[in-house]
């Protein structure tokens, strides 16, 4: 049995496994059978479970992004039959993030559809004590689940990748995967007033490429997939477990947990596999009612704690347009003096410009141009 293993090697297999190692390298470099770190990866999974679900509540996150990305059970979608169980094909990771904390408040791993984004919202709606406002792709049944789960009171916005036709490059086989070029974002607002300059899932979709990283089972075109959905589950909830309480991100300095306010320090690895092989059950936390969020920006709080009021752009106003500066004092007109000039063949009077020193036409003359003949 796994659970019989000395303590120092079953801290030498989850070293392995959270550095995103597969069953039979996790084998080959600890020397514990392939079958036995199964079954010890199998019950790390379940116990991060519920260190999450101990952790991860009474959130006050404020800026909330929400995602999934792509992997697969046993066989690809494709070569899925009608025989085959429900399990196996596609698995997606719905994640939803914390962009101030990094925090990864929840994530649930399923099929792509209406039924599992709505058991994900309610996940994240139960973990949260504050009304965020959010932001997510423009996969559509994410409109009716935040709507169900927050009502139409939430600020909710999303973003759009738009590419051009022109696509990849042609080329044959060798740019199958590289990304279409020239995309371009469209955001719209779907619930409530949310702040568009603010609305992106670049955290999420980073936080994305970091467990496909550190996850075997989601890295492309390998031998190290998930035959058993159970077994995938576990390894991911393994991983953002990890990822909260012991993985320090670089551009904060502190790990997710401790910049959300959960924990104070960064936990060891000997501390993370003593909580996981707690096996105290602890449910996931329920909904409770949420308090408004402090806005960004010039807001009165009303009284009762029913809000805030706020400045949004609309109406017939021209909230838009920049203030126009102040205009300067117009300078005072340069003072002329009246000063005689003589030269030798007439005398008479040029009004002269002190500031620029050039003379002015001839405003007086005591002499006409002609003299009269006598």
């Amino acid at each position: 049995m796994a659970n019989v293993l000395d303590p120092e090697k079953r801290l030498r297999v989850l070293a392995a496994l959270v550095e995103g190692n597969s069953e039979r390298a996790v084998e080959r470099m600890t020397g514990v059978n392939r079958e036995t770190v199964g079954r010890l990866s199998l019950m790390f999974g379940e116990g991060a479970i519920r260190l999450h679900n101990r952790v991860a509540r009474d959130l006050a996150c404020s800026l909330v992004t929400v995602d999934e990305q792509w992997s697969f059970v046993k066989k690809k979608q494709a070569r899925v039959t009608i025989d085959d169980s429900s399990d196996v094909g596609e698995a997606y990771t719905f994640v939803a993030l914390d962009a101030s904390s990094r925090f990864v408040i929840a994530w649930h791993v399923g099929k792509r559809d209406q039924a599992s984004t709505d058991i994900f919202m309610n996940d994240v709606r139960a973990r949260l004590v504050v009304m965020p406002a959010m932001t997510s792709d423009g996969f559509a049944p994410y409109i009716s689940a935040i709507g169900a789960s927050f009502g139409p009171s939430i600020d909710y916005a999303q973003t759009v990748k738009n590419y051009t036709k022109r696509g990849r490059r042609e080329g044959g086989p060798d740019h199958r995967y590289e990304p279409p070029r020239d995309p371009f974002i469209t955001k719209k607002v779907v619930y409530g007033a949310p702040n568009l300059d603010a609305a992106s899932t670049a955290y999420v979709e980073r936080n994305n490429a970091t467990m496909r990283h550190h996850i075997g089972r989601m890295r492309r075109l390998c031998l190290a997939f998930s035959k058993k959905l159970a077994n995938h589950r576990a390894a991911v909830a393994l991983n953002y477990a990890w990822y909260n309480l012991g993985t320090i991100v670089k551009t904060l300095r502190v790990t997710p947990a401790m910049a959300a306010g959960v924990t104070d320090h960064v936990w060891s690895l000997e501390e993370f596999m003593a909580a996981l092989l707690d096996e105290t059950p602890c449910e996931a936390p329920t909904k409770r009612e949420l308090r408004p969020r402090t806005p960004e920006g010039t807001a009165r709080e009303l009284p009762g704690g029913r809000g805030f009021l706020r400045v949004v752009d609309g109406g017939k106003g021209k909230a838009n347009e920049a203030p126009k500066p102040p205009q300067p004092p117009r300078p005072p007109a340069p003072v002329r003096y009246a000063t005689p000039h003589v030269d030798d063949h007439e005398a008479h009077w040029e009004q002269m410009d002190l500031l620029a020193w050039r003379a002015r036409e001839r405003q007086l003359s005591f002499f006409d141009d002609e003299p009269d003949d006598e």
